[in-house]
């Protein structure tokens, strides 16, 4: 099977139907199910288009060990943040149809600069100078698959990285430039129990060598990135239970706090 663009956009239709239907898949059907990362990614690609939902920015997903085991999966998967999917700090968050009810606390930049496609590798450097601000996140993952642990990467790439819904914080102080951000401390509370903690390092060796995995990840976007991005790098500790009705707040000292309230439904 080759996937064209038919095949990769009827694969993206079957996954946004899921998404907005809550029905779970077990797998794609054979005739448009991607094979490997790059027939993912095509298929990733044409959600915008299936959806109608613009695009908010990125997001990477399985950026360590723990990440990676708990959707089954050997490396970190990139994906879109869809804009109806970010919520805000003033109300409930739905919980209604999530699978995977886990949050993570997560470091996410937002770019200043275009970070356009080129053959030579970015460095965490280079991809400093692009950024605005650096933000205090939360994302709280799903998938679309019922067994999300079995699907594959490929299928996961299509699933759009596994992602739900997403929160940014307040931006940090400018101070942050000249610390070490992978040593940086971050825990996730769970209705004013600490659940997890973790550093910066958690996230490919640290949240800038996360974005410059991104920036270097062509075959994802198959276009650079764009000042106005929002860049999220995956969890810090591990993935947090949650529950209808709890109340999630990621601690990263210094650089802030961010917080969200879950419904009861």
């Amino acid at each position: 099977m080759v996937m064209n663009d038919n095949k990769a956009r009827t694969a993206a239709r079957i996954i946004w139907a899921s998404w907005e239907s809550g029905k779970r898949l077990r797998q794609l059907p054979d005739g448009c199910r991607p094979r490997s990362m790059e027939e993912g990614y095509a298929v990733q690609a044409m959600l915008e288009e299936v959806s109608g939902c613009a695009s908010f920015g990125w997001k990477i997903a399985a950026t360590n060990v723990t990440g990676q085991k708990h959707i089954g999966v050997d490396g970190p998967i990139g994906g879109r943040l869809l804009a109806t999917k970010v919520v805000k700090g003033d109300g409930l968050v739905p919980m209604t149809g999530n699978l995977m009810r886990v949050a993570e606390a997560e470091f996410a930049f937002v770019l200043g600069r275009d970070i356009p496609v080129r053959g030579q590798e970015y460095t965490p450097d280079e991809v400093l100078a692009c950024v605005a601000s650096l933000h205090p996140a939360i994302e709280l993952p799903d998938s679309r698959f019922q067994d999300f642990v079995t699907a594959g990467g490929a299928q996961l790439a299509a699933d759009d990285a596994c992602a739900g819904l997403f929160m940014l914080g307040e931006p940090a102080d400018t101070a942050w430039r000249s610390m070490d951000l992978a040593a940086h401390p971050v825990s996730l509370s769970i209705s004013g129990q600490q659940i997890t903690s973790g550093r910066g390092a958690d996230v490919l060796g640290g949240p800038l060598v996360a974005l410059a995995w991104l920036a270097n990840s062509h075959g994802l976007r198959r276009c650079g990135l764009a000042a106005g991005d929002i860049v999220t790098t995956g969890v810090c500790g591990k993935p947090a239970a949650i529950e209808a009705g709890d109340s999630v707040s990621a601690d990263f000292g210094s650089l802030g706090r961010v917080a969200l309230r879950l419904g009861n439904s």
